[in-house]
């Protein structure tokens, strides 16, 4: 049967979380996490569905993609089809021609996995090669270091602080507490935890979700914040290891997480963490 493309339902979404948790394997390129379907779940399931784009096989998904706004696709693969060289040509010629309604935007940007055929078939396609990005992993069979910052599991009686931290760390976001609650309410959140961390001042210093993917698989960091007012003091790193913590015992194999490699103090900040860069990822530009 040919690859077919469709825009899933509310209904259908449980089902594809569970297929990526099944794909979020070590030994495989880091690719879109269901953590980051999670995040995107506080505008709501509805947009959440109408923002996901699956690939299926004899009825069963191959790929998923998140619209990440109307000029950014962001795809996870079924680890058997990262190769499979019918499902990539077919990917690149749907979010290649505006008509499929996949990139809206002239100008796009899809983030696919290191490896896959999909990023030569997109450069066979004409788009170039964008924005650089590292991803970084520590991995959790060995133990990890507990910071020294009081750590606070995140519920509905303190989400407000929460949101606070987040709104202050991110000049552009439109985060709120009914977010947060919608958030919350999604399956994915089951596997997450949200964390504050308070310096020994008891002030609040920052914040993170991580979001794991089930037992022995991997987990991953979305977002993570520290106040501007607390900046420069290695909070940063006590958050990252904060949610390491918090991810293995969740029982997730290893914590992971991809920042610009524009960034370079972020990145130095996951280094000191424990954690590992990945081969950097190029996007995929179309101009």
């Amino acid at each position: 049967m040919p690859i077919a493309m469709t825009t899933p339902t509310v209904g259908e979404l449980g089902d594809l979380l569970a297929a990526m948790r099944e794909w979020q394997r070590e030994g495989t390129p880091f690719q879109l996490h269901p953590g980051d379907i999670g995040w995107f779940w506080r505008d709501g399931a509805e947009k959440t569905a109408a923002a996901l784009r699956v690939w299926r096989r004899d009825g069963l998904p191959v790929a998923i993609g998140l619209l990440d706004g109307p000029d950014v696709l962001r795809v996870a693969f079924r680890p058997d089809a990262m190769q499979d060289r019918e499902l990539a040509e077919t990917l690149a010629a749907d979010v290649s021609d505006p008509q499929h309604g996949v990139l809206i935007e002239r100008e796009a940007n899809v983030e696919a996995p290191m490896g896959t055929l999909l990023q030569e078939a997109l450069l066979d396609a004409g788009w170039s090669r964008g924005e650089l990005w590292s991803p970084l992993q520590r991995n959790l069979g060995e133990p990890v270091e507990l910071p020294d910052v009081r750590i606070e599991v995140i519920d509905e009686t303190t989400a407000e602080v929460h949101v606070a931290i987040v709104r202050s760390a991110f000049a552009r976001s439109t985060y709120s507490l009914e977010k947060w609650r919608t958030m919350a309410a999604g399956p994915a959140f089951a596997d997450a935890r949200c964390l504050a961390v308070y310096n020994s001042n008891d002030d609040i210093v920052g914040t993170v979700i991580v979001w794991s993917a089930g037992l022995g698989r991997r987990g991953l960091i979305e977002p993570l914040g520290v106040h501007p007012d607390h900046r420069g003091h290695g909070y940063g790193r006590a958050i990252t290891l904060a949610g390491a913590v918090a991810l293995q015992q969740l029982g997730a194999s290893s914590v992971t997480v991809a920042t610009q490699s524009a960034n370079v103090p972020a990145v130095a900040t996951y280094k000191s963490a424990g954690m590992k860069p990945f081969e950097e990822r190029h996007d995929l530009h179309r101009p």
